[in-house]
């Protein structure tokens, strides 16, 4: 007679894709992407990347969400993370173009 292995889901079986990233990072960035950028730079956790030159500084500079989402997906593939990081992404620049018109809109009416 065979014997089926009964699987029971543990915290310990869960399998949370975090490889060199760090949580600290995966969450600060949410909120304030340039500033995890840069902490994590000052800290060495960006060494495994291999980010030289000028490209990724720029991109640090103008999209640093992009240069995030590059990260996350070199190191974790298309995770929750992943998923996580490009809604926000969606939500603020979405969300960016109504604060503008907002602005113009009071202004034409003075």
């Amino acid at each position: 007679m065979e014997r089926q292995a009964v699987s029971t889901m543990t915290v310990h079986s869960l399998n949370f894709a975090i490889h060199t990233l760090p949580l600290w990072f995966l969450v600060f960035s949410l909120f304030l992407p340039r500033v995890a950028l840069v902490v994590a730079w000052l800290q060495g956790s960006l060494a495994t990347f291999n980010l030289h030159g000028i490209v990724p500084l720029v991109v640090a500079v103008l999209l640093p969400r992009v240069l995030i989402l590059y990260m996350i997906y070199v190191d974790q593939g298309l995770s929750l993370w992943f998923l996580i990081h490009l809604l926000a992404a969606l939500l603020v620049w979405g969300g960016s173009g109504g604060y503008r018109a907002r602005r113009s809109r009071r202004r034409d009416d003075l």
